[in-house]
């Protein structure tokens, strides 16, 4: 998929852009706090109907503007061309077009436009709880498997309501408590099978990316962690029913997974240095790219680089640049403050591609 086109209106501080932009590679240069990261956010926001920032909607509306609209003209690898508008007005819902016919569910949009973004949050991922590393997981199976959202969906609001349940004075009818948990597990079931499949196949490409970032300095490992591995998931839900009615809350199933990520055998929350959690992280997001790519056999996914070499050594750098330099991506958003890092970019890409200049929300071509 390529984003031929992209108009955004009041979106954070970009008040009106129209930018018609490089199939392969777009670079955005300009200093911290212009609005480069708000354009990749709008690009963001039409594959996943929502911003990378904040999980508020409001919030992306400019200050003292009544509303904002993004669309995007596409083309995809057959040569179709898809529109895609959301628009929203502050105090309403938003709103969510494909070729101008509105979505019923914004769960139908998931895995059109494939996209993997690259940043510095990411570091919340290794550093962050739990329920980051799930959402990585999330985001990367959902866009290739709508059945998985569909049973993560359903399972979380059956795990909402057990919850409510718990937390009431009376003691829970037993017969809805059963239900729910039989919800729970036939839908956690699912979610557990494909998160496993998606962890064998994803960690042998992102031990070799890694290995590529680090020059073989570096051995990583990520194991995947769930109470789905202690038995039927029915039976380890409903183990600890006493307990979960003193705490208020379900202790066991999958909304409770995570990822053991390593460094040389120990953890790297703890072991690793700024670079090497760095490089960790896009290591994880380029082998989201691959697996995407192999997977999903529609299109190939955008990349959007935001900021990625800060706190990273010279070496580490240039294995970067390589990297995203190479033929076996397609269209490439990147920002950065300094020109040199883009220009070594492009000396390693014969790709087509444009330059432009981001200044308080204005975005023109660089000649």
């Amino acid at each position: 998929m390529i984003l031929n086109n992209i108009s955004i209106v009041n979106y954070r501080n970009i008040l009106a852009a129209n930018v018609s932009l490089s199939p392969k590679m777009n670079c955005l240069l300009g200093q911290n706090g212009m609005g480069k990261t708000n354009f990749l956010d709008a690009v963001h926001f039409l594959s996943f109907c929502r911003s990378a920032q904040s999980a508020i909607d409001s919030q992306m509306i400019c200050h003292d503007q009544d509303f904002f609209m993004i669309e995007g003209q596409y083309e995809t690898e057959n040569g179709d061309i898809e529109h895609i508008y959301c628009g929203m007005k502050r105090g309403q819902k938003k709103h969510f077009k494909r070729n101008k016919k509105e979505y019923k569910r914004l769960s139908e949009h998931i895995g059109l436009i494939p996209l993997i973004m690259v940043s510095p949050s990411d570091s919340v991922i290794i550093e962050g709880g739990s329920e980051e590393r799930r959402r990585l997981m999330d985001m990367v199976i959902s866009q290739f498997d709508n059945s998985y959202l569909q049973a993560l969906n359903n399972y979380n609001k059956a795990l909402q309501q057990r919850n409510a349940l718990l937390k009431t004075e009376e003691e829970p009818d037993p017969a809805l408590m059963d239900v729910l948990e039989m919800q729970m597990a036939a839908e956690g079931e699912q979610v557990y099978a494909k998160r496993a499949h998606f962890v064998k196949e994803f960690v042998p490409v992102f031990q070799n990316i890694y290995q590529r970032i680090c020059d073989n300095r570096e051995k990583v490992g990520i194991e995947y962690v769930s109470h789905g591995q202690r038995g039927p998931l029915l039976e380890v839900i409903r183990r600890d029913r006493a307990k979960d009615r003193i705490v208020g809350y379900s202790l066991h199933g999958i909304h409770r997974d995570d990822l053991d990520m390593r460094l040389g055998g120990y953890p790297m929350k703890r072991e690793g240095s700024q670079g090497q959690n760095k490089s960790f992280a896009i290591a994880l997001k380029l082998a989201q790219f691959d697996f995407l790519k192999r997977t999903n056999s529609r299109t190939t996914p955008l990349l959007l680089l935001d900021d990625i070499f800060d706190k990273l050594d010279a070496n580490r750098v240039e294995q970067i640049v390589q990297l995203v330099s190479g033929n076996e991506f397609g269209q490439i958003f990147i920002t950065d403050t300094n020109r040199d890092h883009l220009d070594r970019i492009l000396q390693h890409s014969s790709s087509d591609y444009k330059i432009f200049e981001v200044e308080n929300g204005d975005i023109h071509m660089k000649q």
